[in-house]
């Protein structure tokens, strides 16, 4: 069995990534699984979700703008919604992950945060964080 908690992710950028790393760190406390998995799901198309490093934040900075670098907002793109970009961002980042919870904990490497991926933004998203294991 899952238990699901949706989370509100409100976005202050058209392009941003936001540490969400508490918010599941927070529902893994809640639920009180020792050993499991914690899974998060973005239904959203054009917001997505990673983990990488979250000690520098100048690994953030340097995340966007790669992704700016190899898909540009302005292209030649033919969805009339012109937000081609963020749709493509999203789908080289992907719209889950999972994280193993080991002893009650989010079992991340030393350096390591869940970001949530804001690539249409400012808006108001969802995150879906599900918990399943054992106590």
């Amino acid at each position: 069995m899952i238990a699901w908690k949706e989370v509100t992710v409100p976005t202050g950028a058209r392009v941003q990534l936001l540490d969400v790393t508490r918010h599941a760190a927070g529902q893994v406390s809640a639920s009180k699984v020792r050993n499991g998995m914690c899974y998060l799901y973005v239904p959203h198309t054009t917001a997505g979700i990673t983990i990488n490093e979250n000690a520098d934040p100048d690994v953030v900075t340097d995340l966007v703008g790669g992704l700016e670098r190899l898909v540009p907002r302005a292209g030649n793109y033919r969805h009339a919604e012109g937000n081609s970009d963020a749709h493509i961002k999203a789908t080289l980042t992907g719209f889950s992950c999972m994280v193993p919870i080991v002893d009650g904990r989010l079992a991340l490497g030393t350096w390591q945060g869940i970001y949530f991926c804001e690539f249409d933004g400012p808006r108001s998203r969802k995150l879906l964080i599900g918990i399943s294991g054992e106590p």
